[in-house]
């Protein structure tokens, strides 16, 4: 399979926006609506998109189905979607609205014996487990909850252990650190990732600059990249990241 570029909208309060490093109160706003700009995206060569209810990941209850419908309706666009899913009717009613696959965050740290059942439930290509990770004093990587604002229990390693085994196909992975703030992706964490579990799909997210960085997480062995602020402030075009990767299979 192709490395797949992932242009990211995340959307609070009916915006687009980004957010440093997780941060509520570090929130940047954009001018354009989401629709225009997944429509934005879709005309400069994207094939997929990931969607974020920010509003929904700190409180729970996803509420862009109808947003995700008249993206599917008007760019025709693959979209991956989460935020604020706390139940299998939560993961049906995504995918009923149009999503190719349903992103789970908070839930799959909280409640991974459940979310391992949604796996068999809708498939491993209807689920991405999301495990956005903070690196402690001691060196261990541990995952953000409730919106990132509090911590896991569980660590990294013995999440990605789990969710490989009970059949995992795609994993996103952010660091909590890089996100938003233009430092470049995280590759060691990827390269872990990549030793610890080799059949899993790693998207990268958090960091990422420029044209190098995409295939640079390309070359490390990630299956696809999130793209956030690097798009929206102009440093980076999506035809450019697009480019970089083309024609380059990415290992399974």
């Amino acid at each position: 399979m192709s490395f797949i570029v992932y242009p990211a909208i995340d959307v609070r309060e009916g915006r687009v926006v980004r957010l440093a490093q997780g941060d509520y109160a570090r929130e940047s706003r954009y001018a354009a609506d989401p629709s225009a700009q997944a429509s934005a995206f879709a005309a400069a060569g994207a094939r997929w998109l990931h969607l974020v209810d920010l509003d929904a990941a700190r409180d729970g209850g996803y509420t862009l189905a109808p947003l995700l419908r008249r993206i599917r309706t008007g760019t025709g666009l693959q979209v991956q979607t989460g935020g604020g899913v706390r139940s299998v009717e939560d993961v049906a009613a995504i995918l009923d609205a149009g999503a190719s696959r349903v992103v789970v965050g908070s839930l799959a740290v909280r409640e991974r014996e459940r979310v391992a059942g949604w796996l068999q439930r809708f498939g491993a290509e209807a689920i991405v487990v999301a495990l956005d990770v903070r690196q402690g004093g001691d060196g261990q990587w541990r995952p953000g909850v409730h919106g990132w604002t509090e911590e896991g229990a569980d660590g990294l390693d013995a999440l990605v252990a789990f969710y490989a085994g009970a059949g995992l196909r795609h994993l996103l992975c952010t660091d909590i650190g890089r996100d938003g703030m233009l430092a470049g992706p995280n590759l060691a964490l990827y390269a872990r990732l990549r030793a610890l579990a080799p059949g899993l799909r790693i998207q990268a997210s958090g960091g990422a600059r420029d044209a190098r960085d995409v295939a640079a997480a390309q070359d490390c062995g990630c299956a696809g990249i999130v793209l956030g602020k690097a798009l929206l402030e102009g440093g980076l075009a999506l035809e450019e990241a697009l480019q970089a990767v083309a024609g380059i299979p990415a290992p399974c």
